[in-house]
């Protein structure tokens, strides 16, 4: 889109005329302030000679000069043409994921297309749609089990961050649950991390059976660093695999730790037994922590003001070249 970013200089565009129109004729002041004695010896040899005056000019001088005038008009106006909007890429939340390996991980109770599957295949097919929704939010991983570690630093790249989420196995931080671990390690990261919106998103089929940190110790240091969790208790339907019989007996999930590790830190705990209810949570995470909308474009600018004031240039310099030969 073309504009004049400063179109009220136009307004000077009639200027030159009202001068002209409105403006006195310079008194004659009856003689020659220099006296040269032999200029009528002059006149005799070369003849009379009389300047040139924009009133004695041709008409088409005197249209060439408004056009200069009004090319440099043009100039000052900033004439600039404006590109598409482009929206800016806003700094959301900061929203790290600790999702269980541990063993009981393994039972497979979600029903995916009338085969049964693992909880942590049912995490990763809900989960990681979840995360490549979270446009303009840091995005970070951590998988626990005995252990806790950071998988994925907090970062704009999703896919990638879904892409360590698709290939965590169980039995690679142990086999019991360090809950607490997993919210302390979360707390030291975000430290790390200059942000005003902190969340973690827990998801586990257990409870606390290993690690340095209590659930509810580590969830005081949630609170001194205004961080935001929400607990997902995963597992417990239905028993559809060879896996489930065996596994069922250590997946006692402990829905009161979960719930006050929520409720604390101003989250919300909930509750899956299937793929579809999972698959709700995530839905309602997105309703009540919602992706920042592109609220701020930025439109790139390409001034133009040099091509009137090249044209302003050349008729001026065509107009100074005209008046020199007519003398």
């Amino acid at each position: 889109m073309f504009e004049f970013a400063w179109w009220w200089l136009w307004l000077l565009l009639p200027l030159p005329w009202l001068v002209r129109r409105f403006s006195k004729p310079s008194a004659d002041q009856g003689g020659a302030s220099l006296h040269v004695p032999f200029l009528d010896q002059m006149e005799q040899a070369v003849g009379p000679q009389q300047g040139v005056s924009i009133q004695q000019s041709s008409p088409w001088r005197l249209v060439l000069l408004y056009l200069i005038w009004g090319l440099l008009i043009a100039a000052v106006a900033k004439p600039q043409w404006l590109g598409e909007p482009i929206p800016q890429q806003l700094e959301g939340r900061d929203l790290m994921m600790a999702v269980d390996l541990s063993e009981s991980m393994l039972e497979q109770d979600f029903e995916v297309n009338g085969r049964w599957v693992s909880r942590l295949a049912a995490t990763r097919l809900v989960a990681g749609d979840f995360i490549k929704r979270r446009e303009g939010d840091r995005v970070g991983l951590i998988l626990f089990a005995e252990q806790a570690y950071q998988q994925a630093p907090l970062t704009h790249d999703r896919d990638t961050v879904k892409t360590l989420l698709d290939e965590a196995q169980v039995g690679l931080a142990g086999k019991a649950t360090a809950i607490g671990d997993a919210i302390g390690l979360a707390v030291k990261r975000f430290k790390q991390m200059e942000s005003e919106q902190r969340i973690l998103i827990l998801l586990t089929d257990g409870r606390n059976t290993a690690g340095v940190l209590k659930p509810l110790q580590s969830v005081e240091l949630a609170k001194s660093e205004g961080l935001k969790i929400y607990t997902i208790g995963v597992g417990g339907g239905s028993q559809g695999g060879v896996l489930g019989s065996f596994f069922a007996q250590g997946s006692d999930l402990d829905e009161k730790t979960l719930t006050a590790i929520a409720e604390q830190t101003g989250g919300r705990f909930f509750r899956a037994y299937d793929l579809d209810e999972l698959a709700e949570i995530y839905v309602l995470l997105d309703e009540l922590e919602p992706v920042e909308q592109d609220s701020e474009f930025f439109r790139p600018i390409d001034p133009l003001f040099h091509w009137p004031l090249y044209g302003a240039f050349v008729l001026a310099l065509f107009l100074a070249i005209s008046l020199r030969g007519r003398n």
